[in-house]
């Protein structure tokens, strides 16, 4: 590892003695990432955090709702959180999406999807989009401007806002105006440079990321649909522009680039941020990786400048 801090955390990780989530039962699972993400992330200062739930596919999405201390009505990102489609939710991304709404000066709902095993794709991609298209429809309601409104995905999160995008364009839905992919899982074929270079990497090996492919895709004909995996869309035109951050140290690095040089190729605008001395999820890590706040306060100048929204000093 290059970066000391890198270092000391996995350090301090492997002396706490913290089992994989993944070798655990799963409800057992779930509360171990969580308490996990929880305790490595930062706790920014909004003005008003709310609790609620939306109406989805197959019943209530819950979402909670960071407003920032900004004169209103406010620009909208709509958060999905990362976990590899089976962990994570609202709690574990709570500190990614206050300190997220603080430097972009938006407002940022947080949907809390279907988890797999139990609700394989389509189910966390069709309550995404649901709520996306909630929030554009009665952001109003909410305090905010959604007519620029963003989506934005963190790893297993950046693939299912990749997946609204394409959904909204396809279906003629909610009109994105900027997309922000932290780090995302796209491609399940796990055959960049970048898994073999990475691929014992202890913050997300190769062996990890095939194990959360399985549960997602369920794929009992071995077919993939494109949308559950954006790499295999042909067509990327007509898309909002982009972001994308990767790290160094991840399996994910080459495919979110890859995606980003697509994209730019079908004609949107696209940016790149590297970190190259960072690994996977360093974004949710900011108690310990100064990097990960620095990643952050850019993520959201972007994100500012792409939806027009005034960041209070």
């Amino acid at each position: 590892m290059a970066d000391p801090q890198v270092k000391a955390l996995l350090d301090e990780l492997i002396a706490s003695g913290r089992p994989s989530s993944m070798r655990l039962p799963l409800p057992e699972g779930r509360r171990n990432f969580t308490e996990l993400f929880v305790s490595l992330s930062g706790t920014a200062e909004v003005q008003r955090v709310e609790d609620a739930v939306l109406p989805g596919p197959a019943g209530d999405i819950p979402v909670r709702l960071y407003r920032p201390a900004s004169r209103g009505p406010l620009p909208v990102a709509v958060y999905f959180h990362g976990g590899g489609w089976v962990f994570g939710g609202i709690e574990a991304s709570d500190g990614l999406c206050r300190s997220l709404a603080v430097a972009s000066g938006a407002m940022v709902v947080a949907a809390a999807y279907r988890l797999a095993p139990e609700h394989p794709y389509p189910a966390a991609l069709e309550d995404c989009y649901a709520a996306t298209d909630w929030v554009h429809r009665h952001g109003f309601e909410l305090g905010a401007d959604s007519e620029r409104l963003a989506v934005v995905g963190e790893s297993s999160g950046g693939n299912l806002a990749a997946g609204v995008a394409l959904l909204a364009r396809d279906r003629e839905g909610p009109p994105i105006e900027f997309q922000l992919l932290l780090y995302p899982a796209l491609d399940p074929s796990l055959a960049t440079p970048s898994y073999r270079e990475n691929a014992e990497d202890p913050f997300l090996s190769s062996t990890e990321m095939q194990w959360y492919w399985d549960r997602y895709l369920d794929r009992h004909d071995g077919r993939i649909e494109p949308y559950a995996a954006p790499v295999l869309v042909t067509d990327l035109g007509g898309l909002p522009p982009a972001h994308v951050v990767t790290a160094g140290h991840d399996v994910l690095r080459d495919e979110g680039e890859l995606y980003a040089e697509r994209l730019r190729a079908a004609g949107s605008r696209v940016s790149v941020c590297r970190y190259d001395a960072m690994v996977h999820g360093f974004m949710s890590m900011t108690r310990y990786l100064d990097t990960g706040g620095r990643a952050i306060e850019e993520a959201g100048r972007v994100l500012a400048e792409a939806l027009g929204s005034r960041v209070e000093a």
